[in-house]
């Protein structure tokens, strides 16, 4: 199969099983809109950075410990045989205080996350319930990219996709023939990583396996040396939870609980489009690995124009759905018939989208970066993108044209993060000019 076959292969199938994810977060809301109203949305997208949160660190030890493995692999590195165990033992750690928190002070959680005490009593349970399924959550990432990576994308596609559509399923079922309303809709969403892993793990009795659960110890230094390359995946899921986290504190003084709900309708179609972008970045990541561990810069390269080639056209063509369609989009979730909400969602969809002009080619150039070993570019490209540039612009901008200005952050962040990721990628190509 050439490169070009296998790049769109890998990426289709990524895409299809990254959308499938993103089904967690945008069902739970249709539903919960119907359920419980604009409050109820409040209460997700409250809690929204923390699944953020969880998920990020699930794709950095999954991507980064399957990235550290293919490549040490493609040359013949015997150590590359423990990095799956290792991933999975110290997700088990690493989930303990989440596990905790639910148990204990799930309560707590939400009064950080700017809850008030009406919101705090209505999303208790729905809190609780998913902290307790942390460690599932984090191992499906895991499980879907050491999949993906030992040349089964088709397999670990189908096992996201099933794991959403049952989500679909129990959501509806718990939540109203069951009258289970927003705890409900946490045991589905609870359930889906479960029915993922228990599918993905049909590949490990197959005889194309070459994946081993090796006898080891917990080790930071394989830990360490998989998150190092794990960083944009990282990056790629937190950015959102940091997004929805300065913008929820920001719009609250704004524009009160129905500013959030609004942007909690913006976020969750954020959070589909992301998905297409880290599906590209996570679909082409094998390919990138393996060809640069065989030392084949052409590959490779060819691997990035046809990633930032399908960005460009991905990014016009949400630009498009969302300025065409932004009325009944917003109308999905607003099942109370709010205007305030309506006026503010729309404004607010149609400036927020056209950041993903720049957020899909710094997504592409940092997955790129991180899977053939350029670890300190992705990580600077990462950072700013996630922390800091969201962070000064939506604090500057929201001061200066108030809620629009917090709108408008989400762009102004990603394009100056381009101007580092280009940098970086042309660092890159001069490096191997000289060589």
């Amino acid at each position: 199969m050439n490169i070009q076959k296998q790049f769109i292969k890998y990426v289709s199938q990524n895409i299809c099983g990254m959308l499938g994810i993103s089904c967690y977060i945008i069902v739970d809301t249709f539903f919960i809109s119907q359920a419980a109203g604009t409050d109820g949305i409040t209460v997700l997208n409250l809690v929204l950075p923390v699944y953020n949160l969880i998920f990020a660190i699930g794709s950095m030890i999954g991507v980064g410990s399957a990235t550290r493995y293919t490549i040490l692999k493609a040359q013949e590195d015997d150590s590359a045989k423990k990095y799956f165990a290792n991933a999975i033992l110290c997700i088990l750690i690493i989930s303990i205080p989440f596990v905790l928190s639910g148990i204990f002070s799930p309560d707590t959680v939400m009064h950080m996350m700017g809850a008030d005490a009406g919101i705090t009593q209505l999303g208790r349970t729905y809190t609780r319930i998913f902290l307790l399924f942390t460690p599932f959550f984090m191992m499906n990432y895991v499980f879907s990219a050491f999949v993906r990576n030992d040349n089964a994308p088709t397999l670990a596609m189908i096992g996201t996709m099933m794991g959403s559509f049952s989500n679909v399923v129990l959501d509806y079922v718990f939540m109203f023939p069951m009258g289970m309303g927003l705890a409900g809709a946490a045991l589905a969403t609870a359930a889906s990583p479960i029915v993922s892993i228990l599918i993905c793990s049909i590949h490990f009795c197959q005889k194309k396996n070459t994946v081993q659960f090796a006898k080891t110890r917990p080790s930071v230094r394989m830990l360490t040396a998989s998150c190092q390359l794990g960083v944009p995946a990282f990056v790629g899921e937190f950015s959102s939870g940091v997004t929805t986290t300065l913008f929820n504190y920001l719009i609250l003084g704004l524009a009160g609980n129905v500013g959030v709900a609004a942007y909690g309708v913006i976020a969750n179609f954020a959070l589909i489009f992301t998905c297409i972008f880290n599906g590209i970045s996570q679909g082409a990541q094998p390919l990138v690995s393996r060809y640069y561990g065989e030392g084949n810069e052409r590959a490779v390269k060819k691997i990035l124009h046809l990633g930032l080639a399908t960005g460009v056209v991905f990014s016009l063509l949400i630009i498009s759905l969302v300025w065409g369609f932004t009325d009944p989009m917003v109308a999905l979730f607003n099942s109370e018939h709010s205007v305030k909400m309506a006026e503010y969602a729309f404004t607010g969809m149609r400036l927020y989208v056209i950041g993903f002009l720049f957020a899909g080619f710094n997504i592409i150039g940092t997955g790129y970066l991180s899977a053939s070993e350029h670890a300190k570019e992705a990580f600077t490209a990462s950072v700013c993108r996630g922390f800091v540039a969201i962070a000064v612009c939506s604090v500057i901008l929201s001061r200066i044209f108030g809620i629009r200005g917090v709108w408008l952050s989400f762009m102004a962040a990603e394009a100056l993060t381009a101007g580092i990721t280009a940098w970086a990628l042309l660092k890159d190509r001069k490096k191997e000019a000289m060589a």
